[in-house]
C-alpha cells in the first residue's frame, strides 16, 4: 500500500476479527492469574520477541554510573539537576554510554523521595528544557539537526520540567540516538549499544534478532537502573512514557521490564497502540518498509498481510497488566489511527480483568478531550501528533492515582 492508499474512512477498514487475547491452543480460554503469569503472558511476550520487537538484550556485564555535573537551585530553585553518564561495558573492553538528564524537586529527601517520570526524547538533552547550560547530547546520530544553540529549549512543552516537579515528581530523559542512531537502515546496529552485548559484523543476522525499538527500550531499563541508586528518588514508583516511535518504546520497555508501574504511549500508532488490522493510516507495509530497523526480519511477512497475524496490539498493551496503562490519542492525527488505539486498549481489558482490575468498559470512543482514568486509561486530546502539556495534565493525574496514595 502507498501513501496515496492509506485510509483515512471508516467505511473503508476492512472486515477483520480480532484474534483472542485469553485462547489457549485447545480452545480454552485462561481463567486466573496464575494462568496468564505461567503460560499465556510468556506466549505473547515470546510473538513479540521473535516476530516484531526482536531479543531483549541481557543486561551488561559492567555498568556505571558518572555524575557529570549537579546544580541544586535549577528550574528557578524548585529543583535538582544532575547530568549523569550511564556506562556500560563488557568484560572484553567494549564501551558504550549515553547521558540522563534528571530533575528532582527540592523537597526530596532520602526519608521521603518522589516518584519519577521516565521517557526518551528525540532532539538530545539540551531540547527538553529551557537552561541553557544544558550539556547537549544527540550525538549517536551524526545529522542530528539539532546540535545547535538554537536548538535549546524548542520541546519544552512535551517535557513540562517545571509543572511535573511543582507536582512532586522527579523527571529524566535521555536522547534516544544515543543508545541507538536512528538510521533507517541497518547500519544503525553498529553505532549502537548493541555493539558492546553481540557482535554486529553480520546485520543480517543482527536483524533477525533485534530492533532499534528493542535497543531504545532496553536502555530505558538501564536508566532506571540508575535511577535506583539516586536516593531522593523512589524507583519503585516509575512511570514510562514515550510519543510515536517512543510510545511504541514505552510499551515495550512495560512489556519486558515489570519495574515500570505506569505505562504511557502517545500517539504511538503503528506498532505501538494501534490495530494492525484495521489497516487504517499508517501500516504494517509502510512502516516495516520505510523503517526496517524498527522490526525483525520476521515481521516483513505482515506487509499487506495483516490476515495472517494471530496477534494484535492488544497483546502488546496486555503485558502491562496488572500495572497501569494509558494510552493517549490526538484528533488531527489520523496516520496514527485513534480509533484503533482506544480499541486496543478496550480489549487488552481482558487481561487486566483475570486481576480484578478494571478496563475500559465502554463501547464508544470519549469526547475530544475527555478522560478515561482507571487500571487502563485513555484520552483523545484535541490537536496534531505531539505531546502537550494538556497530555501531561492527564498523565500527572495517573501519577497522583497510582504514585501517591
Amino acid at each position: 500500500m502507498s501513501k496515496k492508499e492509506v485510509i483515512y474512512d471508516e467505511a473503508l477498514v476492512p472486515s477483520y476479527q480480532l484474534p483472542s487475547l485469553l485462547g489457549k491452543g485447545d480452545g480454552s480460554s485462561v481463567a486466573s492469574t496464575g494462568e496468564w503469569l505461567s503460560t499465556r503472558r510468556p506466549e505473547i511476550l515470546a510473538i513479540y520477541r521473535e516476530r516484531v520487537f526482536g531479543k531483549w538484550p541481557h543486561r551488561p556485564q559492567i555498568q556505571w554510573y558518572e555524575t557529570l555535573s549537579v546544580r541544586e537551585d535549577a528550574l528557578d530553585g524548585e529543583a535538582i539537576r544532575k547530568e549523569i553518564r550511564i556506562h556500560l561495558g563488557s568484560a572484553e573492553g567494549k564501551t558504550h554510554s549515553f547521558d540522563m538528564l534528571l530533575y528532582i524537586p527540592k523537597t526530596a529527601t532520602p526519608e521521603h523521595p518522589v516518584p519519577v517520570f521516565i521517557g526518551l526524547n528525540f532532539r538530545g538533552n539540551h531540547a527538553t528544557t529551557d537552561e541553557r547550560d544544558v550539556a547537549m547530547t544527540g550525538f549517536g546520530y551524526e545529522k542530528n539537526q539539532y546540535l545547535n544553540d538554537e536548538a535549546r529549549g524548542n520541546s519544552v512543552p512535551r517535557w513540562c520540567f517545571r509543572e511535573t516537579i511543582r507536582r512532586g515528581y522527579a523527571s529524566a530523559t535521555i536522547c534516544y540516538h544515543d543508545i541507538c542512531p536512528d538510521y533507517n537502515d541497518l547500519s544503525c546496529f553498529r553505532h549502537s549499544v548493541l555493539s558492546i552485548l553481540e557482535s554486529t559484523e553480520d546485520l543480517s543476522l543482527v536483524h533477525r534478532n533485534y530492533t532499534a525499538i528493542g535497543l531504545w527500550a532496553w536502555g530505558l531499563s538501564r536508566g532506571l537502573d540508575c535511577l535506583e541508586s539516586e536516593v531522593l528518588v523512589d524507583s519503585s514508583r516509575c512511570a514510562v512514557h514515550g510519543l510515536s516511535r517512543l510510545g511504541k518504546t514505552s510499551l515495550w520497555a512495560g512489556a519486558n521490564d515489570e519495574r515500570f508501574k505506569l505505562v504511557i504511549s502517545t500517539d504511538s500508532g503503528c506498532g505501538g497502540a494501534a490495530l494492525f488490522k484495521r489497516c487504517f493510516g499508517e501500516t504494517a507495509e509502510i512502516i516495516s518498509t520505510a523503517f526496517p530497523h524498527w522490526f525483525v526480519e520476521a515481521f516483513a511477512q505482515y506487509r499487506g498481510r495483516e490476515d495472517l497475524m494471530d496477534f494484535d496490539q492488544h497483546f502488546l498493551l496486555s503485558l502491562i497488566a496488572p500495572r497501569a496503562l494509558c494510552v493517549a490519542s490526538a484528533t488531527e492525527d489520523l496516520w496514527a489511527d485513534p480509533r484503533g488505539e482506544f480499541l486496543a486498549a478496550k480489549h487488552a481489558g481482558d487481561a487486566y480483568r483475570l486481576f480484578g482490575l478494571s478496563g475500559i468498559e465502554r463501547d464508544d470512543m470519549p469526547a475530544a478531550d475527555e478522560w478515561l482514568t482507571g487500571d487502563v486509561s485513555y484520552h483523545l486530546r484535541t490537536g496534531k501528533h505531539d505531546q502537550t502539556p494538556e497530555d501531561w495534565a492527564h498523565y500527572w493525574v495517573l501519577g497522583d492515582r497510582i504514585f501517591q496514595k
